[in-house]
C-alpha cells in the first residue's frame, strides 16, 4: 500500500539556476517577481489539490478493506511496522526527499528550464515554437499558468523541451540528453524529434555561414574523438591483461586478483625506472663506445650467467667510460664525432641513476598514498551490500561471454562481502584465544629458527665460494650459490605453509599476512646476507678487478634463476600438487598469494639493487614480468581453485606496496648509498675509475666549474651548502617526517568528523521518526475528538426521536 501511494505522487518542481555562473550570464525574465512568487504560488496550490484527491483515492481502498469511513483512517502495512493514517501517509509522500526525481513531467520540466538557459547563452535567440501559443515563454508560466492546470498534459512540455533541445548546438544537445534520467526509448525519441530538418538547415544556411561552420566544427571534432578512440582501443588490445584481469576476478576473486595487479603495477614501476637510464646513459655510450676489448665468443651459456661476451657492453658498469663526450675543440682538431657540448659520462651516470631512483621513489611514495585513500577511507564497505546488489550490472554489455563474466564477477563479490560480514560477527572464548596464542608462539618460534637457519646457511656457502674461487673457463660454477639460494626460497615458503595448518585462523586475510610476514622475513635475511657478500667481502677480494661487473653478473644470475625456478613451480610444482590434492584432498589447490607476491617482491629489490652496476637489469626485469604474468595466469586456471573460505581483499594492493616502499625500496637505497659514498671504485674500470668515491665526481664537476669561470659560482655554493652539508639532509628529512606526521593527523581528524558527521545523521533520522510518531498521535487524537463530537451531537437526536415514538 505504500509503495503503491509512493509511486502515484508528483513533484513540486521550482526552477532553481544550476550554478551561480549560470544565473549571473542569463537575461531578465519578461515576467516581474510578483508573478512568478505568484506561479510558485498556483504549483503548490496544484499540488495541494493532488495530494487531497490522492487522500480520498486512499480513503476509497481502506473503505473497501472494510474500514470504517474516515478521511484519517490507519493503514496496516504487511511486515507489522508502525500504522500511520491517511492524512500521514499522504504529508509524508509530499516530502521533498520522497517526490524529487519520481515525477517525469519534473524531469522534463527542468530540463526545459536548464534548455533555454543554455540556448540563451549560446545564440542569444529563441527558437522557432512553430503551433506553440503566443504567450509561450521561458517560463513557469509556460506549462502551468496560462490555462488552467487540469487542462495542460504533459505533451505540451515534451513540445517545448524538444523545441528548446532544437535551439542548442548539437555537441550540447548529445550531452544534455546524455545526462537526463530517462529510460533509452524516451531518448531516442528526444534526440529524433529534437534533430532540425534539413529544409530548416538550408534555411538557416541561407541566413548566415556560422550553421555550416559549427556543423563542420562538430564534424572535424567527431572525427577525431573516434580516431581517438580507435587509438585506444588498439592500446587495450595490445596489453597482456585486458581481458584476463576480468577473468580472474570473476572466477577467483579479489584476494587473487591482487597478485596479477600488484605485477601489473611493477611493470608500470620498471618501464619508469628504465626511460631515464636508456635515455641519458645506454644510448649516449651506445653511441659514442670506447675502446675495443677482445670479446670472447658467445657460448649460449652467457644468457645464465651473464659473462662472457656480455661482460663488454652496455648492459655493465665496467663498459662505461670515465670521458668527458661531445669535447669542445677547434675546428682543424674535432673529429667526425665531436659535438658543440660537453657531456661528462661520470656526472651524467651518477645523476640519472639518482634522478631515477627519486623518481620511483616519488611515484611509489604517490602510489602507497593513494591506494591508502582508496582502501581505508571510512565508511567505504558500509552499505556495499545493497550497492553490489543493485548498482552492479553494466547495462551496456550485450555479449553473452562479457555477460557471464560479469555475473561471475558479481558473484564472487557478494560472497566475499558476505563472507567477510559473517567472520566480524564471530566470536571465541577466553580459553581458545590462550590456546591459540600459545600456538602461534610455537610456530613462530620453529619458522624464525628455519629463517636463521637459512641465514646461516648461505652466509657460509658464500664464504666457501670466495675461498674456493671460479676458474675462467668454468663459469658454470658461478650458478651455484643462486641455485642454492633458490632452493630455499622455493622450501622454505613450503615448511610455513605445512606450520600454518596448526594455527587454523578463522579469518583468512589474517592467514595470508602471516604467511607474508614470514616470507617477508626470510627474503630480507638472505638478501642482508647477500648485501654484506657483496660490499663487505667481495669488494676486498677483487682488488685490481672489476668487482662493479661481478656484482652485476651476480644480480643477473640471481634474477634469472629466481625465473627459472619460478616457471618450473608454476609449470610442474603446481601440476604434482594438483594431482595430489585431487586424490587425497578431493579438490584443487588453492593459489598461494603470499608466496608469490614476496616473489614478486624479492625480484624487484634484486633489480633496484643492481641498478648501479647493470643500467639494463630493468629490462630484464621487464622481460620476466611479461611471461611470469603469461605462466602463472595458465597455471592458475589450470592448476588451481577459488578460495575455499572466500574474503575481501581490500587492504591487500596498500598492504603490498607498503611493503615494496619500506623493506624493499628502502633496503636497497641503503645499499646503493653505501656503494655511493663509502665503497672505492674499481681503478680498471667504469667511469669513476680514477676516484676515490663514485660520490667525488659531483665534486670534481664543482671544481671544474669554478676553475672555468665566475659564471658557475652558484652551482658550486649549492653543492657546497645544499650537498656536501649534512645539516640540511637533516633539515629535509625533518620537514618529510613533519608533513608525513601532518597528514597522518589531518586523516585521523577527518575519520573522527565523519565519524561524527554519521552519527548525526543517525540522529536525525530518528528525529524524523519521532516526529512522524508525533504527527500521527495528533492526528489520532483529533480522530478521537471528532468521533467524541459525532457521538454527543447523535445522542440527542437519537432520544428526541425516541421521545417522539
Amino acid at each position: 500500500m505504500w509503495t503503491a501511494v509512493m509511486a502515484q505522487q508528483l513533484a513540486l518542481v521550482l526552477d532553481v539556476p544550476e550554478t551561480p555562473g549560470d544565473q549571473d550570464s542569463l537575461e531578465l525574465s519578461p515576467y516581474e517577481e510578483s508573478e512568478v512568487h505568484d506561479s510558485f504560488h498556483q504549483l503548490i496550490q496544484e499540488q495541494s489539490r493532488w495530494v487531497a484527491e490522492e487522500g480520498l483515492e486512499l480513503q476509497q481502498v481502506a473503505g473497501d478493506l472494510g474500514a470504517p469511513a474516515s478521511g484519517h483512517q490507519t493503514l496496516l502495512e504487511p511486515e507489522g511496522g508502525p500504522v500511520y493514517s491517511t492524512a500521514t501517509l499522504s504529508i509524508l509522500a509530499s516530502m521533498p526527499s520522497r517526490t524529487i526525481g519520481r515525477s517525469r513531467g519534473a524531469i522534463i520540466s527542468k530540463y526545459y528550464n536548464h534548455t533555454v538557459r543554455l540556448r540563451r547563452r549560446h545564440s542569444g535567440s529563441r527558437p522557432i515554437l512553430g503551433p506553440v501559443v503566443c504567450s509561450a515563454r521561458p517560463s513557469l508560466r509556460l506549462y502551468d499558468l496560462e490555462l488552467d492546470p487540469a487542462d495542460l498534459e504533459e505533451e505540451e512540455k515534451w513540445s517545448l523541451l524538444v523545441k528548446e533541445l532544437q535551439g542548442l548546438p548539437v555537441a550540447q544537445r548529445d550531452h544534455m540528453l546524455r545526462g537526463m534520467p530517462l529510460s533509452l526509448q524516451e531518448k531516442r525519441v528526444l534526440r529524433e524529434k529534437s534533430r532540425t530538418p534539413r529544409g530548416k538547415q538550408r534555411g538557416r544556411q541561407g541566413h548566415g555561414g556560422v550553421f555550416c561552420c559549427s556543423q563542420l566544427r562538430y564534424t572535424c571534432v567527431l572525427a577525431l574523438h573516434s580516431l581517438g578512440l580507435v587509438l585506444l582501443t588498439c592500446l587495450h588490445a595490445l596489453r597482456p591483461w585486458r581481458y584476463a584481469l576480468k577473468q580472474i576476478g570473476g572466477q577467483f576473486g579479489s584476494s587473487v586478483l591482487s597478485y596479477f595487479l600488484f605485477l601489473k603495477t611493477l611493470l608500470a614501476f620498471n618501464m619508469l625506472l628504465l626511460l631515464p637510464l636508456v635515455a641519458f646513459l645506454v644510448a649516449v655510450q651506445a653511441a659514442f663506445t670506447p675502446e675495443a676489448h677482445p670479446a670472447p665468443t658467445c657460448t649460449g651459456l652467457e644468457l645464465l650467467t651473464g659473462g662472457g661476451c656480455f661482460t663488454h657492453t652496455v648492459m655493465y658498469y665496467g663498459y662505461y667510460s670515465n670521458t668527458t663526450l661531445n669535447t669542445p675543440c677547434g675546428p682543424l682538431q674535432c673529429g667526425p664525432r665531436a659535438g658543440s657540448l660537453p657531456y661528462s659520462m661520470p656526472l651524467a651516470y651518477l645523476f640519472t641513476v639518482g634522478a631515477a631512483f627519486f623518481i620511483t621513489c616519488i611515484t611509489l611514495v604517490y602510489s602507497m598514498s593513494h591506494s591508502f585513500g582508496e582502501s581505508y577511507r571510512v565508511g567505504s564497505t558500509k552499505g556495499i551490500h545493497a550497492i553490489t546488489v543493485f548498482c552492479s550490472w553494466d547495462y551496456k554489455v550485450t555479449q553473452n561471454w562479457a555477460s557471464r563474466l560479469q555475473r561471475d564477477n558479481i558473484c564472487t563479490q557478494l560472497k566475499e562481502l558476505l563472507a567477510e560480514w559473517r567472520l566480524c560477527k564471530g566470536s571465541q572464548s577466553t580459553c581458545g584465544r590462550l590456546r591459540r596464542a600459545a600456538v602461534l608462539a610455537l610456530v613462530w618460534l620453529l619458522s624464525l629458527a628455519a629463517v636463521l637457519g637459512c641465514a646461516v646457511a648461505v652466509l657460509t656457502f658464500s664464504e666457501l665460494r670466495i675461498q674456493s674461487p671460479v676458474v675462467a673457463d668454468q663459469e658454470a660454477g658461478l650458478l651455484v650459490l643462486p641455485l642454492v639460494i633458490c632452493l630455499l626460497n622455493l622450501g622454505a615458503p613450503y615448511l610455513f605453509r605445512g606450520l600454518a595448518t596448526l594455527e587454523r585462523h578463522d579469518s583468512p586475510v589474517l592467514e595470508v599476512y602471516v604467511a607474508i610476514g614470514r616470507n617477508l622475513v626470510l627474503k630480507t635475511a638472505i638478501l642482508g646476507v647477500l648485501c654484506y657478500h657483496w660490499l663487505g667481502r667481495r669488494v676486498a677480494t677483487l682488488q685490481g678487478r672489476c668487482w662493479e661487473d661481478f656484482v652485476g653478473q651476480e644480480l643477473y644470475r640471481f634474477m634469472v634463476m629466481d625465473f627459472i625456478f619460478a616457471l618450473l613451480d608454476s609449470l610442474f610444482g603446481e601440476l604434482v600438487w594438483r594431482l595430489i590434492s585431487e586424490r587425497r584432498l578431493r579438490g584443487k589447490p588453492e593459489f598461494d598469494i603470499a608466496r608469490n607476491v614476496l616473489d614478486l617482491i624479492y625480484g624487484q629489490t634484486l633489480t633496484w639493487l643492481g641498478v648501479l652496476f647493470s643500467p639494463l637489469l630493468p629490462a630484464v626485469q621487464i622481460l620476466r614480468l611479461l611471461i611470469l604474468f603469461q605462466v602463472k595466469k595458465a597455471s592458475l586456471m589450470a592448476n588451481c581453485q577459488a578460495p575455499r573460505r572466500p574474503w575481501l581483499a581490500s587492504h591487500m594492493s596498500t598492504v603490498f606496496l607498503t611493503l615494496l616502499c619500506f623493506p624493499s625500496f628502502l633496503g636497497a637505497a641503503v645499499f646503493l648509498c653505501y656503494a655511493v659514498w663509502q665503497v672505492k671504485p674499481s681503478d680498471t674500470c667504469g667511469p669513476f675509475r680514477s676516484l676515490d668515491t663514485m660520490y667525488e665526481a659531483g665534486t670534481v664537476w664543482v671544481r671544474h666549474l669554478e676553475q672555468v669561470g665566475p659564471g658557475g659560482s652558484w652551482l658550486s655554493w649549492l653543492h657546497r651548502y645544499l650537498v656536501e652539508n649534512t645539516f640540511f639532509l637533516f633539515l629535509a628529512s625533518a620537514l618529510l617526517l613533519a608533513v608525513i606526521y601532518l597528514n597522518i593527523q589531518v586523516v585521523k581528524g577527518q575519520r573522527k568528523v565523519i565519524c561524527l558527521l554519521k552519527e548525526q545523521i543517525r540522529n536525525e533520522g530518528e528525529d524524523k521518526i519521532f516526529l512522524i510518531n508525533r504527527l500521527h498521535s495528533v492526528y489520532e487524537r483529533k480522530e478521537r475528538r471528532r468521533a467524541g463530537r459525532s457521538a454527543e451531537t447523535a445522542t440527542p437526536a437519537l432520544l428526541t426521536d425516541a421521545g417522539d415514538k
